[in-house]
């Protein structure tokens, strides 16, 4: 999907969001500025696969927050976590590396992605993400993406909880 079918997908659905264009960003560490402008922080999305690449997973965590894939792996069951590959990001999201996106999930209508996310981040109001595209931000209302969103792409997700020391 474009940047514009993603926000139209949204506006079509009702869920309300703030964008904020900027150059392209790659890692966590160039937000800064976005984050200020959106009044939030940004979600750290991180695309994983188990070890033989049979189950993937999107992890959507607090930005500064360390992730160790001991930790995650025994809550979810998936022995050997570790970064998916850009390809397959590509064809289940539809998103290139470091524009991984709870969004993506548009992409993902075999549901082969489980969502999973973070008991911090479920704490704020807000989710911010990129529309598929590290050239925007957007923050939109958590309980339009938990109530509206993830039914409409028939996602659900688990809650995990990362310590992150």
């Amino acid at each position: 999907m474009t940047k514009e079918e993603v926000l139209q997908t949204l506006e079509t659905l009702g869920i309300t969001y703030t964008k904020v264009d900027h150059e392209a960003i790659e890692t966590m560490d160039g937000l800064d500025k976005v984050e200020k402008q959106l009044n939030h922080r940004v979600a750290k999305n991180l695309f994983l696969t188990n070890r033989q690449k049979t189950r993937f997973y999107l992890l959507l965590t607090v930005g500064d927050k360390k992730f160790k894939t001991k930790e995650l792996s025994h809550q979810i069951n998936s022995a050997r976590l570790s970064f998916g590959s850009g390809e397959d990001m590509e064809r289940l999201l539809g998103c290139h590396p470091g524009s991984a996106s709870i969004l993506g999930l548009l992409n993902d209508q075999e549901g082969k992605v489980q969502l999973l996310i973070d008991e911090d981040l479920l704490q704020d109001d807000y989710i911010c993400a990129h529309p598929c595209f590290n050239t925007s931000t957007l923050k939109m209302k958590k309980d339009d993406v938990i109530t509206i969103f993830l039914p409409y792409v028939k996602h659900d997700y688990i809650a995990v909880k990362l310590i992150g020391e």
